[in-house]
């Protein structure tokens, strides 16, 4: 039985009264599973339909059609023991002001019916680094605590499934490395996760298998293994000061000083760089690696033509 089902999910945003704009379509016919164990990655551009498709996990939405289920359990008509199983961090910081650190947790505990659990509170505490803010006033803490206050009420019932929906954005790399060694040992021993992030090097390094959207569909779906397997071409990467020219920058991906380019075999590599030079540039800590993650996103976002094996099944590129 998968932790997660997504069967036929569509999810239709009707136009708003008294505007002239059309329905807006956020999903298109998703389907995949998730398996127990899984640390699952779905990632996708802004209005991909990722918030969309984890609120109706949530229960928070409705799906126009299609169902979704959490360990057999369905997120309409089994809400309750759907929503037991499932421990959600929500992307914004939601926050009641009034009570303390543990009381929220506390609080939160009795949503699901559970008492005296101070034992696992601890433990949550400790390993989120919150054990010095138990008594602290919610909104006494600065946003990367309040964000750390989010994961622990999140985990405190013990959810089987673990949705984490962009949970390092604007947090420091303390938490973060906090956050993924605690959620890490939390998958190891049993727990399923589904992760959305726009941090691509987070989803390459923990996540086994991903999903790609695009305008509401699914466009990749893989072991991580594979889709980079499936890449095109290894990345030229180097340091310039001054503008490429627009005829390379139009084949390039420009982060600041950072130039990278695609490069298939040692031939297209001296083109590039023979065409730096040629536009009287000079490139600085030259290097080739593997293509990564962003590479394959960004070229799926595309729709740029690479061989990929059949269960991929990028969608309008022939597998």
């Amino acid at each position: 039985m998968p932790a997660i089902s997504f069967q036929s999910v569509s999810k239709t945003y009707p136009a708003i009264r008294n505007q002239t704009g059309p329905a807006v379509r956020a999903l298109d016919d998703v389907s995949f599973d998730i398996q127990p164990g899984e640390f699952f990655g779905l990632l996708g551009p802004n209005g991909a339909g990722k918030t969309s498709l984890i609120s109706i996990l949530a229960g928070l939405s409705r799906a126009s059609s299609g169902s979704v289920k959490v360990h057999g359990s369905d997120v309409l008509t089994d809400y309750a023991n759907a929503r037991r199983k499932l421990g959600v961090v929500p992307q914004e910081l939601v926050f009641d002001p009034f009570f303390t650190v543990r009381e929220a947790l506390r609080i939160q505990s009795g949503y699901f019916g559970i008492k005296h659990n101070d034992v696992w509170i601890d433990e949550l505490l400790a390993s989120l680094g919150l054990a010095d803010k138990a008594h602290a006033n919610m909104r006494q803490l600065s946003g990367g605590m309040k964000r750390r206050v989010l994961v622990a009420q999140a985990l405190v019932h013990k959810p089987q499934v673990i949705v984490l929906d962009e949970p390092t954005a604007g947090v420091d790399v303390e938490l973060r490395q906090t956050l993924w060694q605690f959620v890490a040992k939390l998958n190891k021993q049993g727990s399923t996760v589904l992760l959305t992030t726009h941090y691509l090097e987070e989803a390459e390094a923990l996540c086994s298998r991903i999903a790609m959207l695009k305008q509401g569909r699914v466009v990749a779906l893989a072991q991580t293994s594979e889709l980079l397997k499936a890449a095109s071409s290894n990345v030229l990467r180097f340091k310039i000061d001054s503008e490429l020219p627009s005829h390379l920058a139009d084949q390039a991906r420009i982060t600041g000083r950072i130039v990278q380019f695609p490069a298939n075999n040692a031939r297209e590599v001296e083109q590039y760089l023979a065409a730096i030079r040629e536009a009287g540039l000079v490139a600085e800590d030259v290097e080739i690696r593997k293509a990564d993650l962003e590479d394959v996103f960004l070229d799926v976002m595309a729709e740029k033509a690479v061989e990929v094996p059949v269960e991929i099944n990028l969608a309008g590129v022939a597998a």
